[in-house]
């Protein structure tokens, strides 16, 4: 058999890797430049690419094409390879073939990351031999053949999901769904929203999903399809408002979230859906308050930076669109010096203006065009200022924050315009915060 990999990031390498170890023919194309790293591990297990190009006669005689989650489905390439017949599948779907361990999947626009990595911290922390993967971490591919474990928690974005045909979460977490990418949907809201759902697509009766009983677009669709059928999953609800900050009851049982690092609504709605999914497999509710006390996130999610004379520096540069900065908004319990800007991605800025009114003194715009910013927040705010450095963001805000408040790098907007990604934007805030502190 013959399996040809587009695309040679960690998701395609992964593929190939996992193909070579079954004994299929493999051939990887990318059509940009590999990463050293990649091409060292293709070249270690005598694995053929091509970089800077794809080939139609390196592709056209394979007999499955796996297509890493960037490439998109309007390529001329994949629209011919579809015409001839060929199998187009995900690393994902290759990948879940090849194992019998329990899979827990999680998607959604916001939270995956956050989710996926307390969801795998609870089952590792009980003692369970757990990998973590998908759109974090290793590719799950790899996870395969190097992990050897009996289950894996994935994060999965939608372009992963669009390439499955049968692969079957036994635990799927479906957080929410909000407009995203959907250049690569027709700019069509019910494609995205079906999308998201193929997570359970072939989910049976014994298996769970774990969904939130709030979000419009998930209410909508599970009435529209009447989903699920009746040899579907199990359905557990999860609905996004607590009663305290301070303790979270799921299924149940109640746990203390004093020491836990998540902060917020949100975090507190992905906290329960990690819980349940954690408890599904059989984590005691010990272990799951032990997990949730020593629990560390991601960089650039809410992260604590340092308090310098009174005032609290936090990074959310991950929050690239306006629901993410609704939540962080929400999230803060004291006056908010907020620093925001970047590339704006069609933001509707109407859903937060509220949040901005009541908690936010002062607007930092981060951008090199901060026209849409100036123009939605100048009545609403008395103090708005324009920067074009992360140093000097940190500066600016400096002089609007007093002791007890705090400064929210939260930009609603891509990074591209200053930065290379938001996590060099992240690391630039950081850097211009602690070089302050100094």
């Amino acid at each position: 058999m013959k399996v040809t990999i587009l695309g040679g990031g960690e998701s395609g390498t992964g593929a190939a890797l996992l193909a070579k170890h079954l004994g299929y023919e493999v051939f990887l194309s990318d059509g940009g430049i590999l990463k050293d790293q990649y091409k060292q591990q293709l070249g270690d297990k005598g694995i053929p690419y091509e970089e800077s190009k794809h080939t139609w006669t390196s592709t056209f005689d394979a007999d499955e094409i796996v297509k890493s989650p960037g490439i998109p489905d309007s390529l001329p390439l994949i629209k011919e390879l579809k015409a001839l017949g060929k199998p187009i599948i995900s690393e994902i779907e290759f990948a879940g073939r090849h194992t019998s361990a329990t899979i827990i999947g999680i998607t959604g626009s916001n939270g995956k990351t956050t989710t996926t990595r307390l969801t795998h911290h609870l089952l590792t922390t009980a003692g369970y031999h757990a990998a973590l993967g998908g759109n974090v971490g290793l590719s799950f591919a790899r996870n395969i053949i190097e992990k050897k474990c009996d289950y894996h928690v994935l994060e999965l974005s939608s372009f992963q999901l669009d390439g499955i045909v049968s692969f079957r979460p036994h635990v799927a977490i479906l957080l929410n769904i909000t407009p995203d990418h959907l250049d690569r949907y027709e700019y069509k809201m019910e494609n995205y929203v079906r999308s998201k759902f193929r997570i359970a697509m072939n989910q049976r009766e014994q298996d769970l999903l774990i969904t939130n009983a709030d979000d419009p677009e998930i209410v909508r669709f599970r009435k529209s399809s009447r989903f699920p059928k009746s040899d579907g999953p199990r359905v557990i609800e999860v609905p996004t408002h607590f009663d305290s900050t301070k303790k979270l009851v799921v299924a149940g049982s109640e746990f203390d979230m004093t020491q836990c690092a998540l902060k917020g609504r949100h975090n507190f709605f992905n906290a329960a859906c990690a819980i349940h999914a954690a408890k599904a497999v059989g984590v005691g509710d010990e272990a799951i308050q032990q997990g949730l006390n020593t629990f560390v996130n991601a960089p650039h999610r809410l992260e604590f930076v340092a308090e310098i004379n009174g005032v609290e520096y936090v990074n959310d540069s991950k929050a690239t669109n306006v629901d993410s900065v609704f939540y962080a908004l929400q999230a803060m319990e004291k006056p908010v010096v907020w620093i925001a800007g970047g590339t704006d991605k069609g933001n509707d800025y109407s859903q937060i203006e509220d949040l901005v009114r009541q908690k936010v003194k002062a607007l930092i715009c981060l951008g090199v065009d901060n026209s849409k910013l100036l123009r939605v927040f100048s009545p609403l705010l008395k103090n708005i200022e324009e920067t074009g450095s992360a140093s000097e963001a940190v500066e600016r805000a400096t002089i609007y924050a007093e002791s007890g408040d705090v400064v929210l790098l939260s930009p609603a907007c891509a990074s591209f315009d200053l930065f290379n990604n938001y996590e060099d934007r992240g690391e630039q805030f950081k850097k211009a915060v602690m070089s302050y502190e100094l």
